[in-house]
């Protein structure tokens, strides 16, 4: 899994699905035509969306690793 991962603001998200068409892995899905939605179990974080978002509603971040126990 990659260390970095995308995630949609929703109130900034217009649905336009232009980072739905960019993401290579299509790991982003516009739900309900109101909001981009993204995979993090199959998100890479290569950031393409995020550069293609012309509403800059689309951040790549550092993934938040969760203990198993």
């Amino acid at each position: 899994m990659s260390k970095r991962v995308a995630g949609c603001n929703p109130s900034r998200c217009v649905a336009c699905g232009v980072c739905a068409n960019q993401c290579p892995r299509e790991a982003i899905l516009v739900h309900m035509g109101c909001y981009a939605v993204v995979d993090e179990q199959v998100c890479i974080g290569c950031g393409i969306c995020a550069k293609a978002c012309p509403a800059g509603a689309i951040e790549v971040k550092e993934r938040l690793e969760v203990a198993h126990g």
